[in-house]
């Protein structure tokens, strides 16, 4: 992986913030324009499939392109924030997060937040007693769990075994003591609980875990469709779990400065009164 900085700039050491499904996505997108950080490169990698775009946060166009894998940098909260815009190469998921880890060790990175969604439909217990819960995993203790995150009530994500098989290969992948195309021994009869291990998020933490850095991930379940209202909930998680300062006041979307690219997202709302 190869970071190539936009000339007269640099790269803040702090966290470090990356994403994993389309509500991740769209929680960086909230976070870049809110702490209005400022793009300072991008990230080649062979195992990111290519994507452009227009720029997602200018109200005007500037000329700016959006790439596949993009660094910005909030110098007033001392935070990195990597958006990845597009999928990685099938199967190459721990080639990938093996390359980011390297990267984020090589930038001095103390502490790395993966942002996620998970699909609903495999939620085992629902409680709608408290709204959108939001759930972390951390390496700070072997049980993924950590007191921090406790004190601001989130639930440690209870699907994390590291004794589970899967878990436990991918963590020897992430430490490089098994090839990648080494043939399971149960891969001709996988279980629901190899489901979780085998999602990207999983990669990024074993990888990161793997290089002594402290990472955690932040994760919430949600269905297909508008997953804007989950956005803003992974977005305000991260706010609070790094003391972000955010000025947006004057903005319709309150605290949250709502990036220019969401306008055509979904499309306008629904006409109630057909309801």
């Amino acid at each position: 992986m190869e970071f190539i900085i936009e000339e007269g700039k640099c790269l803040d050491q702090g966290n470090f913030n990356s994403d994993s499904g389309n509500v991740g996505q769209l929680a960086v997108d909230l976070l870049v324009s809110s702490t209005r950080a400022e793009r300072i490169g991008y990230l080649d990698d062979p195992y990111i499939l290519p994507c452009v775009g227009n720029d997602a946060y200018g109200p005007t166009p500037c000329g700016e392109l959006a790439l596949p894998l993009e660094a910005y940098d909030s110098r007033n909260n001392r935070v990195a924030l990597v958006q990845q815009r597009s999928p990685v190469v099938k199967g190459m998921m721990v080639g990938f997060a093996k390359n980011l880890a390297d990267f984020a060790v090589a930038a001095g990175m103390n502490h790395v937040l993966v942002l996620s969604s998970l699909e609903f439909m495999r939620l085992q217990k629902i409680d709608t007693s408290s709204g959108m819960q939001i759930y972390y995993l951390s390496s700070t203790n072997t049980d993924g769990t950590d007191d921090c995150c406790e004190r601001l009530g989130w639930k440690k994500w209870q699907e994390y075994n590291p004794d589970q098989r899967t878990w436990k290969y991918l963590s020897t992948l992430a430490e490089g003591n098994a090839r990648q195309d080494d043939n399971l021994p149960f891969e001709d009869e996988p279980e629901d609980e190899d489901y979780y291990p085998s999602l990207p998020f999983a990669a990024l933490f074993s990888c990161f875990k793997a290089k002594g850095i402290k990472v955690t991930c932040l994760m919430c379940y949600c269905s297909e469709g508008d997953n804007t209202p989950e956005a803003f909930s992974l977005a305000e998680a991260t706010s609070k779990l790094l003391g972000l300062s955010l000025d947006n006041s004057h903005e319709e979307g309150g605290k949250w400065r709502i990036p220019f690219s969401w306008r055509t997202l979904y499309g306008p709302p629904p006409d109630l009164s057909m309801f």
